[in-house]
């Protein structure tokens, strides 16, 4: 049984490492050619700013939460397709030339790492989960679910934080004042301050124009949705030792949402 999970785990998990390698590498060339990602995914990669280590340390965070999930409950995370792949390959490709151009933008680079390191992610984490005793699953999810949930939050913010101070002065100020609204609405900075280093690099690369423009609005737009749908509002509101207004306790009961 161990040999036939662990091949199956080596074919998909090669597979499927080629694939997120490859679709990672292609975000870069957009939109003249199609890539296969998730927008976090291109502002992660990009926040690593072509260090190996910060690449190798980001993934690494997320797979001891992954290996934990696997472990505890048999199921596979999106963060190992997200974060885990991609940023492993980027690593592994930057130990030796550290030029993005010539490896995390090369698709069949990307592919190539993806590939490999997949199937040994995959593989490592299936027997795993399958060798494992039943005795230390439990001890497992009690030591690696709160050391990752430590590492996530709040190291993980703070070292992306300082990675948009050393960026420049623009990314800093953009990184701080998204990262702190996150924090507020999401739980976590790390997506905000992601998004101010790409908006203070865009601006820095290209000035205000439309393109930069429009993606501070659609930020904030969705900054804004985010707010109300998580009920951040009323929160705000009742702490402030208000009354909630009827409509917008109403508002929210459209969306099934309650106070």
């Amino acid at each position: 049984m161990l040999m036939i999970i662990l091949f199956k785990s080596l074919i998909i998990g090669g597979l499927a490492g080629i694939g997120i390698g490859a679709g990672a590498a292609r975000m870069f060339h957009a939109p003249s050619v199609q890539g296969m990602g998730a927008f976090r995914t291109l502002g992660e990669l990009n926040a690593c700013e072509g260090d190996p280590i910060s690449h190798f340390s980001f993934g690494l965070g997320f797979f001891f939460n992954s290996w934990a999930s696997v472990v505890g409950a048999g199921a596979l995370t999106q963060d190992i397709d997200h974060r885990i792949i991609p940023n492993w390959a980027a690593a592994a490709l930057m130990i030796k030339n550290k030029n993005v151009e010539e490896t995390l933008h090369d698709p069949r680079k990307m592919a190539l790492a993806g590939g490999v390191i997949g199937a040994v992610i995959v593989a490592f984490l299936n027997t795993t989960a399958v060798a494992v005793p039943a005795s230390v699953q439990t001890i497992a999810i009690a030591v690696l679910v709160p050391a990752a949930n430590l590492l996530i939050n709040p190291v993980m913010p703070v070292i992306f934080w300082l990675a948009a101070l050393d960026a420049g002065r623009r990314s800093g100020i953009w990184g701080t004042v998204l990262g702190g609204l996150a924090q507020v609405i999401m739980g976590n900075a790390v997506p905000g301050v992601v998004l101010g280093i790409l908006i203070g690099k865009g601006v820095d690369d290209s000035g205000w124009n439309k393109v930069t423009k429009a993606l501070l609005a659609a930020v904030f737009i969705l900054f804004a949705l985010s707010a109300f749908f998580r009920g951040v509002d009323l929160k705000l509101i009742t702490q402030m030792n208000l009354e909630v207004p009827g409509w917008l306790t109403n508002l929210h009961g459209v969306f099934g949402m309650t106070k």
